[in-house]
């Protein structure tokens, strides 16, 4: 039986990785950074590998002996104190996968990449193909582009990767990681107050364990593939939210969007200075206001993949968290 390589299996995607995987009966190893956490975490079947993405022995020695990698380590995080940990784990880390793969002669190699790499406009669709060439917004984003440059510039060489591009996460996961869990936990413990302008694409969690799994067998090397369902303003997600919930209340008002900028500024600024996130990261707000919509035609087409509709997939995640 071959042997499965996933990264970051104690966050949300790569723990989807790893379930998906175990599902269809997988050999898995996972490479983390705390065995303890990776055991409380994981079932028993999984092999564990204790090191850092940042450490290339560690890396090529967790790489052989394995045929697929999946690769779905990195900060998905919107600020640090000192931005330049993002370039470190997002890019140099991924540079450090894509040496190992290619001295061990994987056969595959799935990268979680992100649906912020494209180019999109307010209300109006966007595909695989629109790779944006300028600078995002954000470092987070940046680091983003500039690993999946370097994936790019790899498959020229030969590496047989695939790509996916999820859109924002929730659903069954590790506490530790929420991705939009935390917005669910904080509508039913009475904790938003206010909600934030815009809205955001979604995919349950399983379905992008799923997803990354499905195009690893059937996904073709050099192709990228955007994984999402929808995508939802804010006021309607709180209120599908709130009636899964059965909480009989008016989702709260959206905060004016000069107000949510003046707050996400003063905040950035303060951070700074006490070293602790803003309430409002510049990069959260940057998303939220985006409006794009990712296509996800081709995940559809050619990997049979068939995303979760969101009322199903929140009354899991919900049944899941509570």
């Amino acid at each position: 039986m071959k042997r499965n390589l996933v990264t970051g299996a104690t966050g949300l995607v790569g723990y989807s990785i790893v379930t998906a995987l175990l599902k269809r009966g997988e050999n898995v190893r996972v490479l983390v950074r705390s065995a303890e956490k990776a055991k409380k975490l994981l079932p028993q079947e999984v092999e564990i590998f204790q090191g850092d993405i940042l450490d290339k022995n560690k890396v090529t020695k967790a790489v052989k002996g394995c045929a697929i990698v999946y690769h779905a380590a990195g900060l998905p995080e919107q600020w640090f104190r000192d931005p330049d940990i993002f370039r470190q784990v997002n890019v140099t880390g991924t540079q450090n996968m894509i040496d190992a793969c290619f001295h061990q002669g994987v056969e595959k190699f799935a990268y979680t990449s992100t649906i912020d790499v494209f180019a999109g406009k307010a209300g109006e669709r966007f595909d695989e193909a629109m790779i944006d060439p300028n600078p995002k917004g954000t470092p987070y984003e940046r680091s983003k582009q500039d690993a999946f440059r370097l994936i790019l510039k790899a498959m020229e060489k030969g590496l047989p990767a695939v790509n996916l591009h999820p859109a924002g996460l929730y659903g069954p996961g590790p506490a530790a990681s929420p991705g939009f869990n935390r917005f669910i936990i904080d509508l039913k413990n009475r904790k938003v107050p206010m909600l934030l302008p815009g809205g955001l694409p979604l995919v349950l969690s399983e379905d992008v364990g799923e997803g990354h799994v499905l195009a690893a067998e059937k996904g073709k090397a050099g192709e990228s593939y955007i994984l999402c369902e929808g995508y939802y303003e804010l006021p309607f997600l709180a209120e599908v939210i709130l009636n899964a919930l059965n909480i009989n209340k008016k989702p709260p008002k959206v905060m004016p969007l000069p107000v949510v900028k003046a707050v996400s500024a003063a905040g950035e600024w303060l951070a700074k200075l006490t070293g602790k996130p803003p309430l409002i990261p510049k990069g959260q707000l940057h998303f939220l206001l985006w409006k794009a919509l990712p296509d996800s035609t081709k995940a559809k087409r050619e990997l049979d993949w068939n995303p979760t509709p969101l009322k199903t997939g929140i009354d899991r995640t919900i049944d899941y968290l509570f």
